[in-house]
């Protein structure tokens, strides 16, 4: 074997993708990244960054999941689990906070918080289901932090419950795993990466502006997560898995970024 093929067989394309990506998007302003995406989402853009040929509305398609895949992979590369979100003063929360969901506010179904109980399975040691009394007794956090919504709206809010991180090594997660996902009572359904997880502002939220959490915010249990778009915070938490298959989502399967980082 010649020495320039070994070097061929023992370089690490995707490590130095890697690299070079976190490199450019230190490099790039923010008008360039812009001007970059505006430019790369014309067919011949998408043509190039997926590989596809753009023949018709099928291939489109195909294409444009091929480019939102490599958008997730590149999110999670650049991804800083150490590196905080803003938080702000109580004199800044948004009042009142936005309502947002896939249905109209009087469509909330009603949560029976004395018969609640959160499931958790999965790669997990405890899976013993647990109740609002249970998880109210559990240490407990707040945080002022801002929600953006992908719509192009942002508001900020005051959220307390349990850091996720302590959670998931009290119910012994399989911190390697590399998804954690939710089922809602309201059918909703999403999932998140690990890093993301165990991220220190990742919180598993049973108050809102220091009182319980109303219904309209996700009672009895919110996912309030500030390093993620407003669609990854799922409300009205029924159950937690934590597993290695891909488990997708409610707007993730029709057509949403999966990543969803701020």
């Amino acid at each position: 074997m010649s020495k320039h093929f070994h070097n061929l067989q023992t370089f690490d394309s995707d490590a130095f993708l890697k690299d070079a990506t976190k490199d450019l998007a230190r490099r790039m302003e923010q008008p360039a990244r812009r001007m970059f995406l505006s430019r790369a989402l014309t067919l011949g853009g998408l043509s190039l960054l997926s590989g596809c040929a753009i023949v018709d509305e099928n291939s489109a398609e195909a294409a444009l999941m091929e480019v939102s895949r490599w958008n997730d992979k590149v999110q999670g590369w650049l991804f800083d689990p150490n590196r905080l979100a803003p938080t702000y003063a109580d004199s800044m929360i948004t009042r009142p906070f936005p309502f947002n969901a896939f249905y109209g506010e009087d469509e909330i179904r009603p949560v029976d918080g004395e018969r609640y109980r959160l499931e958790v399975t999965g790669l997990v040691a405890d899976r013993h289901s647990w109740s609002l009394q249970e998880l109210h007794a559990l240490p407990q956090a707040d945080q002022v932090t801002r929600h953006i919504c992908v719509e192009g709206w942002s508001a900020i809010g005051k959220w307390g419950g349990i850091p996720f991180s302590s959670f998931l090594r009290r119910v012994g997660a399989d911190l390697t795993a590399k998804y954690v996902g939710f089922k809602c009572s309201d059918d909703y359904y999403t999932s998140i990466d690990m890093p993301t997880a165990l991220h220190a502002q990742t919180l598993l939220a049973l108050s809102y502006d220091g009182q319980p959490l109303p219904p309209r915010y996700g009672f009895p249990l919110k996912l309030r997560m500030p390093t993620k778009l407003g669609y990854k915070n799922p409300k009205h938490i029924q159950a937690i898995f934590v597993t290695n298959t891909y488990p997708g989502g409610y707007w993730e399967d029709q057509g949403y970024n999966w990543f969803g980082g701020t």
